[in-house]
This record gives structure tokens, sequence and C-alpha cells, in this order.
């Protein structure tokens, strides 16, 4: 199934990322009442305003499509189309005005990623993946970079506090492999490896609306991106995600994280 066919999927996308951009920029940088949800992570009124706006223009231009997304209920997740979406990814980041944050749009198709957009409103910044096609950074086409030698990567996680017991055993053996660890980036780190400007990015504990998006623009770039078994993402996935610009490395990495 190509996304090549249906282009009005690629259209609708632009359209929440467009939708999602201006009410990110009104709140950034501006006093907010940060909530705790149930599992203690930050919640805003921009996280629900701009999920809110996003799954109105689903309803209204693919309503048999299927909606998962974090400040809401799925909707219709038994639908061969499902839209995986982020309001904010980063909501720490956005919550103390650091600018990286992003919006992540993800599709769906019989639970394998096949679109996705990272938009970063403040950055104007947007990366778009889509199967069968090369990913795009702000119009132009997006490249990983070559690094065979995970003694030479540069590694990326948004914070080493995601990981316990044996998943930081894990990061932790992959981190003394690298040339250099970095954090806080949240999802724009995969925009970077998507870039050639980044060699890794491993992370733990992720949800589906954490991921889905990212996908296809990294593969789109020509890297790799699976669980830490090296198998495909999808909503069944533990949460547990590594992405390489060089298949080589992503090998190496999928060796180190196993001990």
């Amino acid at each position: 199934m190509s996304v090549g066919g249906p282009s009005t999927f690629l259209d609708v996308a632009v359209r929440l990322a467009e939708t999602a951009a201006p009410i990110a920029r009104k709140y950034f940088r501006t006093p907010l009442d940060i909530e705790a949800k149930a599992d203690a992570s930050p919640v805003t009124v921009a996280d629900k305003e701009i999920e809110a706006a996003l799954r109105s223009v689903l309803r209204n231009t693919v309503p048999d499509h299927g909606i998962f997304g974090e400040e809401q209920e799925p909707e219709r997740l038994d639908a061969d189309y499902v839209w995986v979406i982020d309001p904010i990814d980063g909501t720490r980041s956005f919550s103390i005005g650091k600018p990286l944050f992003g919006t992540l749009i993800g599709l769906t198709y019989k639970g394998t990623p096949i679109l996705g957009i990272l938009d970063n409103p403040v950055l104007k910044e947007r990366w778009i993946g889509c199967k069968d096609r090369p990913t795009l950074f702000n119009g132009k086409e997006a490249r990983v970079r070559t690094c065979p030698d995970i003694a030479r990567a540069w590694l990326s996680a948004t914070t080493p506090h995601m990981f316990h017991g044996k998943a930081l055993t894990a990061f932790d053996a992959l981190k003394a492999k690298v040339r250099h660890t970095v954090y806080g980036c949240d999802c724009n780190a995969y925009g970077y490896l998507a870039g050639g400007y980044l060699d890794l990015v491993c992370e733990a504990d992720l949800k589906p609306y954490d991921f889905v998006a990212l996908v296809p623009i990294v593969e789109g770039a020509g890297g790799v991106m699976t669980d830490w078994r090296g198998k495909p993402l999808g909503f069944k996935t533990d949460g547990r995600v590594i992405a390489a610009g060089d298949k080589a490395l992503h090998a190496q990495a999928l060796k180190a994280l196993k001990g």
C-alpha cells in the first residue's frame, strides 16, 4: 500500500500541522497552568486545545478513519486507517519556554506507519515522511549520514530518566560504546537524525503517539527505526525504540542493547 495513491491524506496531514501551529505559538512562553495527569506527566491547555482542534479536522475530513491521541480517548481503532497524534511532544520543554518540542501527526494503515509529520512551529521546522517517498525538511529532501562504526556515533535520548531496571542497563551498555551522548531534544532528535546530524536515537517508555509519525520520517531519509529487538514498530510495541541513520550501525546498536 502506498501513500502515493491517496495524496489527499498528505493534504490532510499538512492541514493538521497548519491547524496546530498557531495554537502552539499562541501559548508558547506565556503563563501556563501545568496539570499532572494520572501517570504524573504534565499537560497544558495548549496540549488539550491542539488535540481538540485536530480531532475536529479529522472528523470532518476523514470521518471513517480512527484516531489515537494523547489527551482523549481513542476512536475507531479497528479502522484500516488510524491517525496517531501528539499535540505537543515535549510538554516539559514547551512549559519552560524551551523551543525543542513538536506536534506529531502520524497515519497508520492496518497498523503500519505510512505517513508522518514532525512540526516545530516556533523554530518553523517541518519534517514530512511518506511511505515510498523521500523525507522532506522544509520542502527539501533530507538524508541520513553514513556512520558504520558505533565508536564514532552520536547518540540522543530525551532524558536518561526514561530508562529503568534492565532498560537502564542496556542503555548504559549502548552509551558506553558511542562517541557522544546528548539529551533534551524530544522528538526533534529524530528529525536531526533524518537530516544527517545525529546517528542514533534510543528511547524507552514511549507510547504510539510518541513514535508513529517519526517512523516514515526516519525511513524515508534512509534510516532504520525499530524496537530493541529489531522488530517493526506499531501499536503493540513495548515502548523501546531505536533509530539509526546507518543500517550497519543499527545492527551494532541492537547488539549492544542485548548485552
